[in-house]
């Protein structure tokens, strides 16, 4: 088996070491020597962007993603998004911006090249803010879910004040979704307190074990665009 081969670091201004990373045809992304992020197990980050716009419905949506990643959200978003919508993506960590540009862009299609794209480097609390009523559907990508943040200040994203700054700039017929490696029985005792409807979603991993899921949940204050439905398991994607 072949070596990792570091492409590039990263640090931020709290100390934290980004790292990339490759191995033969695998790409990942470590945050203080955590993955956080590869191209193997993909599948639940489109699954999170398709999901949600399927059930919006509106293929000239205004979308926000939280959080960039390696860009499969965004790529998802993209191929089901009409030519006349727009698409916001935040991302915190300005390497990992440039690495979508330059090192990892290929992996999803480059979508930071689609001129339906704006890449704000940026907190994505801070774009929510200024925004009321701005968006149609808010993709949540960031972290590893509510249960592991990758910094402090991101549990505010996942909490009371959080989902209300989110709920002003959301449209009032809109739709969030938040992608989560586990599930989180403390988010869903915030997200029973807001005024929405809301549901989990269970998404199988490819290749790993039956048990082995990751997560996203779906809310809006609109019951059509999400229904009753609690930990309803999905069948894993095929494997491209």
């Amino acid at each position: 088996m072949p070596l990792w081969n570091t492409l590039a670091r990263a640090a931020t201004a709290a100390g934290d070491e980004i790292l990339l990373r490759q191995r033969g045809a695998l790409y990942e992304i470590r945050f203080n020597g955590l993955e956080l992020m590869s191209n193997l197990n993909h599948q639940s980050e489109t699954v999170l962007a398709e999901r949600s716009l399927r059930l919006h419905g509106r293929p000239e949506a205004r979308v926000l993603i939280g959080g960039l990643g390696m860009g499969f959200t965004l790529r998802a978003a993209l191929e089901l998004l009409g030519p006349a919508a727009r698409v916001t993506v935040c991302e915190l960590i300005p390497e990992v911006a440039a690495w979508n540009r330059d090192r990892i862009g290929h992996l999803a299609g480059d979508p930071l090249r689609d001129p339906r794209v704006d890449l704000r480097v940026a907190d994505v609390m801070e774009v929510l803010l200024e925004h009321r009523a701005g968006f149609d559907v808010i993709l949540m990508d960031t972290d590893n879910g509510p249960d592991f943040t990758v910094r402090p200040a991101n549990g505010r994203l996942y909490g009371d004040s959080g989902l209300a700054v989110l709920r002003r700039a959301l449209r009032p017929d809109g739709l969030a979704a938040f992608w989560s490696a586990t599930a989180s029985e403390p988010f869903e005792r915030v997200l029973d307190a807001q005024p929405w409807h809301w549901r989990r979603d269970d998404i199988q991993l490819i290749g790993g074990r039956v048990d082995a899921f990751h997560h996203i949940y779906l809310a809006s204050a609109v019951p059509e665009r999400v229904d009753a439905r609690r930990a309803a398991p999905v069948p894993a994607l095929a494997a491209p």
